[in-house]
């Protein structure tokens, strides 16, 4: 594809215009030359990249490859809806909150805000959701993440490409910001800067270098406001924190069932920063290998159960190898009798259950006969 592009404005003849000319020796601002050469149309390819500094011609090449109307608007989010029913209202829940979760917006209490009152980060990851739900043939990314700190754009961007894939549309993503690159792994690349074209490479996602420790109940008020549910901590619990350059991204905790038969995992967040990376399911598989092979306070090797309502992290356990779904309740448990059973024990309480939330549970199997 070869692309020319020939701007024209007012040549102005103003005072300032016409001392800002002679001071810099500039015959006129009126002429704007684009030229660039894509070989791109024989397709083939889902993420293109068109790079450079502001003002060098990025937005005017989205417009020649795909035309104006495959440009991404962020409007047309409603101020009286939250963002889990202003995504693909037609599509199904569980595509929505799936792309949600693809996207690294997994942070369950943003799914009830509107679109008007999140945060730039979470606007970001909001528009991403609506574009790999709605899954367009084709699409262009003005401005990629050009709004969000730098620890989301590259995290945001790892987690669109991974998505996006998935839906066998074209992206032209136009971003000033290189150090997307390597997280976004594009199929080619276009430099406005030097007006260099290149095809994919073999790249290698910058590591993740995540430490983790065993810890106590220290870091869970960090944690908490991301967590979907609202309960009292694990009794007897052993938490583990991970920290990637000293910063703590990722939060779990470890008791035991009666009988020391087996561990129960739960209080799983992952900072919305860190989101969509893969760090949740490789920081509790981590741990849970850890269990199996008896590297505990008991010294004892056992296996993990975990129980989740969250979609995303049902479906992600579903599919790994080292995971086996064992239960899938649709509601809870008869409050009432679980109230009786409490007061049973001489304690006071109200009783858990009653509510209608699906809860599905997993056993961590590797290493199991």
């Amino acid at each position: 594809m070869k692309i020319e592009i020939h701007h024209r404005c007012d040549d102005f003849d103003s005072y300032r215009a016409a001392r800002v000319k002679s001071l810099f020796n500039v015959d006129t601002g009126a002429n704007v030359e684009i030229s660039a050469e894509l070989p791109i149309e024989t397709g083939g390819w889902s993420i293109g990249l068109v790079v450079g500094p502001s003002g060098s011609g990025k937005t005017s090449i989205g417009r020649e490859i795909f035309g104006q109307g495959a440009f991404y608007e962020p409007a047309g989010w409603p101020a009286d809806a939250p963002v889990i029913d202003a995504i693909a209202p037609g599509g199904s829940f569980d595509d929505v909150t799936a792309a949600l979760a693809a996207v690294g917006l997994g942070s369950v209490p943003v799914w009830l805000r509107p679109y008007h009152v999140l945060s730039n980060g979470e606007r970001f990851r909001a528009d991403l959701a609506r574009i790999v739900s709605e899954r367009p043939a084709r699409v262009v990314i003005d401005e990629f993440t050009s709004v969000v700190d730098r620890q989301i754009a590259r995290i945001g961007a790892h987690a669109f490409s991974k998505a996006w894939r998935r839906t066998g549309g074209q992206a032209v993503l136009l971003s000033c910001h290189r150090d997307i690159i390597d997280w976004v792994d594009p199929d080619w690349i276009h430099d406005t800067a030097t007006g260099q074209f290149s095809g994919r490479y073999l790249r290698r996602r910058p590591s993740i270098e995540l430490d983790i420790y065993e810890t106590d109940w220290r870091f869970w008020p960090a944690f908490e406001p991301h967590h979907y549910l609202k309960l009292p901590k694990m009794i007897a619990a052993t938490c583990y924190v991970g920290f990637v350059s000293g910063d703590p991204v990722a939060h779990v905790a470890f008791s035991t069932r009666p009988g020391l038969a087996e561990a129960r995992a739960c209080r799983l967040v992952i900072m919305p920063e860190w989101q969509g990376a893969g760090v949740g399911l490789r920081f509790l598989n981590a741990l849970c290998a850890r269990w199996r092979r008896g590297e505990n306070r008991f010294g004892k090797p056992m296996p993990t159960l975990f129980h989740t309502s969250h979609p995303g992290l049902a479906a992600a356990l579903r599919r790994h190898p080292l995971w086996a779904q064992v239960s899938c309740a649709l509601h809870g448990g008869n409050k009432v009798k679980s109230e009786a059973n409490i007061r049973r024990t001489n304690h006071a309480g109200a009783g858990y259950g009653g509510h209608f939330r699906a809860v599905q549970g997993f056993r961590y199997v590797e290493g199991c006969a």
